[in-house]
């Protein structure tokens, strides 16, 4: 029985360099992207997780360090928070410095936007091997697809016969770089879609969590008025014992 000409162990087995190189490489995107959307979903899955403490859990506390305490660690509403506390602690202590020239309003939105900023960072970072895979996959493949045409019409020209011997080969060999492009981008560009909408829900949290903790130290109070789902104890709680709790 002949072997498969339209197999992948016929490529690696029969194709030259060029389809060899084109073969490895779809296969190393594939695994790349796959990695990411794997790590990127746990995160998002973690973030999430961390999202509901910060909605509820947090101001149902009744000092910052305690409801520091329900967002646990490595997370990033509980940076923010921090961010926020240290800010408060910063300004409070070098009285006199050049930084009072701003407001304390002021000074804790920037402490508070780097936390987001850097924040929304890790969050990006991984996507542009998606977009690159998603968008150069189809285009690796099709180069494969040509050099397999190329066998074929040589294989013709040097034969001089149309015989389905001649081009087997080689058009095995430019069916499967097509699939295998495909098969790469499609995934990749999948994930990326729906790791950019997990994004940006994840970052308009952060920054409704931001905006709440800007007007609680500042303010004393949060920013809006959750008395319809359920009491929020933090915001009756004045902002400098919270600091001096946490």
């Amino acid at each position: 029985m002949s072997a498969n000409p339209y197999s992948i162990e016929t490529l690696l087995t029969d194709g030259d360099f060029v389809t060899r190189g084109v073969t490895f490489l779809l296969i190393a995107m594939s695994i790349a992207s796959w990695l990411v959307i794997v790590t990127k979903s746990l995160q998002l899955w973690r973030y999430r997780h961390s999202s509901k403490a910060a909605g509820q859990t947090f101001w149902d506390t009744t000092s910052v360090s305690e409801g520091l305490s329900t967002l646990g660690k490595e997370n990033p509403f509980s940076d923010i928070a921090q961010a926020g506390v240290t800010a408060m602690r910063h300004h409070t202590a070098h009285k006199g410095h050049l930084h009072d020239q701003l407001t304390v309003s002021d000074w804790v939105t920037l402490s508070l936007r780097q936390a987001i900023d850097e924040t929304t960072a890790k969050l990006q970072a991984g996507m542009a091997i998606l977009a690159s895979v998603g968008s150069t996959a189809p285009f690796v493949g099709l180069f494969g697809t040509v050099w397999g045409i190329l066998h074929a019409l040589v294989s013709i020209g040097t034969s001089g016969q149309a015989g389905i011997e001649q081009v087997a080969g080689p058009v095995g060999e430019a069916l499967i770089m097509t699939a295998l492009g495909l098969a790469v981008a499609i995934p990749a560009t999948f994930g990326y879609n729906v790791l950019v909408r997990g994004n940006k829900n994840i970052i308009a949290k952060l920054n409704k969590f931001g905006f709440d903790l800007h007007a609680l130290f500042v303010t004393g109070a949060r920013s809006t008025d959750e008395t319809k789902n359920a009491p929020a104890k933090l915001v009756a709680v004045p902002v400098v014992a919270n600091m001096g709790a946490a």
